[in-house]
């Protein structure tokens, strides 16, 4: 099955890209973001949403309606990687392919941001690529055998 229909989401604070921590995350904005994978998603002919909320249970519900609906899910959970089981749970409950993305490389960041409550469900993480992470996930979904469950 070939991947046509992809949900990104986006954790809290993304939505301050630009304008949150720039020596680590950049100058491009959210927007700038959005249409960088909206760019790419159209390229390859995949039917992309993105969702972007600072709220813990918006995001699970974002995850639950996805089921049936989308193929695979990019998430970048941002600060909820480090302490978030609902997140896990609802990944876990629809049982779509997941790749987790982090703009920057936080396993050279504070100890905190070494646990992710989320990486040992994703198929696979990319960190510290900033906006090309969201390509390499991409990229990793559509060689990814949906139907078999293999690369």
């Amino acid at each position: 099955m070939d991947l046509k229909k992809l949900l990104v989401i986006n954790g809290p604070n993304l939505n301050m890209l630009g304008k949150r921590e720039p020596h680590i995350y950049g100058e491009r904005t959210y927007q700038d973001l959005c249409e960088f994978i909206e760019d790419y998603c159209r390229e390859k002919d995949i039917y992309v949403e993105i969702f972007q909320s600072n709220h813990e249970g918006d995001i699970v519900d974002v995850i639950q309606k996805a089921y049936g609906r989308f193929q695979g899910i990019i998430l970048n959970p941002a600060a909820y990687t480090h302490s978030s089981i609902a997140i896990l749970d609802a990944l876990q409950a629809v049982g779509l392919p997941t790749v987790e993305v982090h703009l920057s490389d936080i396993l050279q960041r504070e100890d905190f941001r070494q646990i992710s409550y989320i990486r040992d469900y994703c198929l696979k993480s990319v960190i510290g690529l900033g906006f090309d992470g969201y390509i390499e996930a991409i990229d990793f979904l559509l060689e990814y055998d949906i139907e078999n469950n293999s690369i």
